[in-house]
């Protein structure tokens, strides 16, 4: 039987890429999307690229779709291998390239938490009876740089000035939620670990990125196979650890 994956936020920029370069490994690619309409045209590129590809509704925050989408896995297919928490947003009150310590809103973090990392702690909780029966399961959590606590505390480091704090402490949490989750997992078939993609041209990014993103989508491939990943609870970039 096929290995299946189901991606978030697959739709487009890192999500679709993933999806694109799993499938052309033979996976059978679960593209999550929260637009049905956006989603089937993700869909249908991909089909008409050869890949086996399905489209799954999925927006983060509702729970009636994270359970719709267990039942929808365990009735179909009865077991995940991969799974990659990709949807994460940045929130439009927070600028990037600014430090919004002093002003940031609790709305804004309670939204931005809320996406990044309370639907992804569910959606995890609720797929890990799944990709516990795979035989070798594989969660990556999209993590950034910028979640790094040992790289936002350093005066040299490039990233130093970049500090919307809604957007890092979600990465953060969800960086302690990797760690935490890779402990309990120890002993199981079942590994986590984060990914750093890199700055990549994405809606987030910007078009001032470096990275394409036919290689932003290639951590998150990696940490998906077996065959590449038999380590728990790192976070990682392009092969390298990153320092949480």
């Amino acid at each position: 039987m096929k290995r299946i994956a189901l991606i978030t936020g697959a739709n487009k920029g890192l999500g679709f890429e993933t999806a694109r370069q799993l499938g052309a490994k033979g996976i059978k690619v679960l593209m999550a999307s929260r637009d049905k309409v956006k989603g089937q045209e993700a869909v249908d590129q991909l089909k008409s690229e050869g890949l086996d590809v399905e489209l799954l509704q999925l927006e983060a925050t509702n729970e009636d779709h994270i359970l719709g989408v267990k039942d929808f896995i365990a009735t179909e297919y009865g077991k995940l291998d991969i799974l990659v928490n990709n949807a994460g947003i940045i929130h439009p009150d927070e600028p990037l390239g600014t430090n919004t310590s002093e002003s940031i809103s609790p709305t804004t973090l309670v939204e931005t938490f809320d996406v990044n990392f309370f639907s992804i702690v569910k959606l995890t909780q609720e797929l890990l009876s799944l990709l516990k029966k795979s035989d070798a399961g594989r969660i990556v959590n999209l993590s950034s740089i910028l979640g790094s606590n040992t790289v936002q505390s350093d005066v040299e480091s490039p990233y130093y000035t970049v500090k919307p704090f809604a957007y890092d402490a979600s990465k953060a949490a969800l960086n302690a939620f990797t760690v935490h989750l890779a402990a309990s997992l120890e002993g199981t078939n079942v590994k986590v670990n984060s990914a750093h993609p890199g700055w990549v041209k994405t809606d987030l990014g910007t078009e001032n990125a470096p990275m394409e993103i036919v290689d932003g989508a290639k951590t998150s491939v990696s940490l998906s196979l077996e065959e590449e990943t038999d380590f728990n609870g790192k976070f990682m970039h392009l092969g390298e650890e990153v320092a949480w």
